[in-house]
């Protein structure tokens, strides 16, 4: 079941607020299974209406979206709210379906190049996949990430789980979708990356 997120969700009057945030990712931002406005994403957008209230940020995160989802929605969205700062959380259905990875490549790459051409800031977040096709697979896939993120002289968050993704009781019955009390955590696992993006002098390599 795909659950469409693409909200505002900012509590800053508009007129303080100048720059948009997007979040392009999957079903861990899009709240999935989880009650409204207890996902990282809104912990998020709480956290810059106090820290940096100039953003607005728009979750444009769908569950059960891939890479190749993310890059053909991503045009329209770049178009419709010119973010400043664009996080892109995608990959993990790509891993769980076990797709190429190279163009699981080649679909981040794209969407990294439309972000920058469009004058944004970007934030990859990595994501390990569980063994259902063998180590080398995980290994390629997850080395994905750091790669790009190398090449392009991005910010990036190495495991957006990291720090609970072997605590079982943290997540749902799948085993897969984090509950609400890993929300906090994820967001830790985000914020210091991107805080440096958010700086009025930070500037797109």
């Amino acid at each position: 079941m795909l659950v469409t997120l693409a909200l505002l969700l900012a509590a800053a009057p508009a007129s303080a607020r100048s720059a948009t945030l997007l979040v392009l990712g999957d079903s861990l931002s899009a709240e999935y299974g989880l009650p409204r406005d207890s996902g990282w994403v809104k912990l998020l957008a709480d956290r810059i209406a106090h820290e940096a209230p100039q953003y607005s940020v728009v979750n444009a995160s769908i569950s059960g979206d891939t890479t190749s989802g993310g890059r053909a929605r991503l045009g329209q969205l770049l178009e419709r709210h010119h973010p400043a700062v664009v996080i892109i959380e995608l990959g993990a259905n790509d891993g769980l379906r076990g797709l190429s990875v190279e163009a699981m490549r080649a679909n981040l790459q794209t969407m990294i190049d439309a972000c920058r051409g469009h004058g944004a800031r970007v934030l990859l977040v990595g994501i390990h996949v569980p063994p259902n096709y063998g180590t080398v697979y995980g290994e390629r896939f997850y080395a994905v990430y750091g790669d790009l993120a190398r090449r392009n002289h991005l910010a990036e968050v190495p495991f957006l789980l990291d720090g609970f993704a072997d605590r079982l009781e943290w997540f749902q019955a799948d085993r897969m979708h984090p509950l609400p009390q890993a929300q906090p955590t994820m967001l830790g696992n985000v914020w210091p990356h991107l805080q440096p993006l958010l700086e009025p002098a930070a500037r797109v390599h």
